[in-house]
Order: C-alpha cells, then sequence, then structure tokens
C-alpha cells in the first residue's frame, strides 16, 4: 500500500530556504509558498518565491524551514 505524504507547508506561508551545494545559488531570506506540488520519493515540494527574485523556484520539503 502506498503511503500519502501530506504537506507541512501551506499555500501563502513563509518559509526559509536552503540551497542544496548543487542548485544555483538562491537569493537569502525568505520565500512565499506560491503552490503544492506533487511529491517526490519521500519529499514534498512547493513552488517558491522571494520579493528579491523575478522568478519562483521548486524546492523540497527538507530544504524549507518555518521563517
Amino acid at each position: 500500500m502506498e503511503r500519502v505524504l501530506k504537506h507541512k507547508f501551506p499555500v501563502g506561508t513563509r518559509v526559509l530556504f536552503t540551497a542544496s551545494n548543487v542548485a544555483r545559488p538562491a537569493a537569502s531570506g525568505s520565500y512565499e509558498i506560491i503552490r503544492l506540488l506533487p511529491t517526490e520519493g519521500d519529499d514534498c515540494q512547493y513552488r517558491i518565491k522571494s520579493s528579491t527574485e523575478a522568478f519562483e523556484r521548486v524546492a523540497k520539503e527538507s530544504q524549507l524551514a518555518q521563517s
């Protein structure tokens, strides 16, 4: 039986993003959860946006912390 993962952060939540070493450099500061995305493996995914960047990013829940 497949386990269903539940997203920890709802849309509109402010979070802190920690980029992995292999990812492109990310702006420091807080991000806003824009959209909940399907899970990838054992990690929920989100679309996030920083007010200091003109684009959105995709982040795994393990890269996010409550702001």
